[in-house]
């Protein structure tokens, strides 16, 4: 994405802190309020249909459980190693999704996307495709996706390839080969990879949680496999030279925690890691472009249930604390691109940080 602002402001799952999250109106209006790409979360259907999805567990987004004709799909699977409960993508076909409609995943902290239950239909990967370019069209602006493959692992086991779903949908909308509107991202490598060799050249971006390790990494290694901090250490950074464009991060990771009853655990975890040459904020950031990596961080949000302690102010988890403080010290840090749940309040952050 060149001859775009600096750091990219990302509509998380569109404008997901005021519509439910991934619907059309949630992307038409990140685009509104001056996103310059949106992320899509990409699971697949029994008939290979990519559908935009924050999990392949549906029933907290969507009115699933009010369809007695579904009742039966409700089942345990073991996904990544955790079990889960409730009903998954890949056991209906595209058509039958196409009868459900969204909701809001966390009505308590947004009573308000709430009032949008049920009027939004579920999307698939190529109607976004044909929105942003509609939205290109009339905007004047060259817009972009940062679309994130889920569950790569998991849905080649069950003979979903999403590598080969996704190469087949861009190369159907004419996005597959140097398109810059485009970026994918996953927390599996191995899919990324696959990506390149499919001949797909949009920047990858490997997605590292805080702690845990990488789903296909572990099946590959067992307990020998590397942990995602492995790789948020100069030497693990060494090694995503030339395999991935960059890393993106959970903002945690960018941002100290100091809650005062917090303050002993956070020194000795922040000890712990500096002993495994674990990086954090401002150094990571800079060790990363050292290494000719581009740096993204997830998920900046104004309400005190995400905010880190220093900056949460009143009362309750769904009021909104000091957002622009904490979202300009991430900013401060260096980073090439912001996931929002607001971007609007994403696009008022870059504009006061750099003055």
């Amino acid at each position: 994405m060149t001859d775009r602002p600096h750091p990219l402001v990302i509509g998380h799952r569109g404008a997901s802190g005021y519509r439910p999250e991934h619907t059309a109106s949630a992307y038409q209006l990140a685009f509104a309020l001056g996103a310059d790409a949106v992320e899509p979360d990409i699971v697949a259907t029994r008939d290979g249909v990519l559908v935009l999805r924050h999990e392949n567990e549906i029933s907290g987004t969507t009115d699933v459980a009010a369809h007695p004709e579904f009742h039966a799909r409700r089942t345990t699977k073991e996904i990544d190693g955790k079990k889960l409960t409730g009903w998954f993508t890949e056991d209906f076909t595209w058509a039958e999704l196409a009868t459900l409609h969204a909701r809001e995943r966390i009505p308590k902290v947004r009573p308000g996307n709430a009032s949008f239950d049920d009027r939004f239909p579920l999307l698939r990967l190529t109607d976004l495709f044909t929105l942003i370019e509609e939205t290109d069209a009339a905007d004047g602006r060259l817009l972009g996706m940062v679309a994130e493959i889920k569950h790569a692992s998991y849905f080649a086991g069950i003979g979903l390839p999403l590598d080969e779903l996704f190469a087949a949908d861009l190369a159907a909308a004419g996005w597959a080969r140097n398109d810059e509107r485009l970026t994918v991202e996953a927390f599996e490598i191995t899919v990324l990879e696959e990506l390149a060799l499919r001949g797909i050249t949009a920047p990858r971006i490997y997605l590292l949680e805080k702690a845990g390790v990488p789903w296909d990494l572990h099946l590959g290694a067992g307990v020998d496999a590397p942990g995602y901090a492995d790789f948020m250490t100069d030497t693990g950074l060494r090694e995503l030279e030339g395999r991935v464009d960059g890393i993106s991060v959970d903002k945690t990771v960018l941002v100290a925690e100091l809650a005062a009853s917090d303050v002993r655990a956070a020194q000795q975890e922040a000890l712990e890691g500096h002993l495994r040459g674990e990086l954090r904020g401002r150094a990571l950031v800079d060790a990363a472009h050292d290494h000719g990596l581009t740096v993204f961080t997830w998920t900046l949000r104004p309400e005190n249930r995400f905010l880190s302690s220093t900056f949460q102010q009143g009362h309750g988890k769904a009021t909104h604390g000091d957002w622009l403080g904490e979202f300009t010290l991430v900013l401060g840090t260096g980073v090439d691109g912001i996931f929002v749940d607001h971007p609007d309040l994403g696009v008022e952050a870059r504009e006061r940080f750099a003055r």
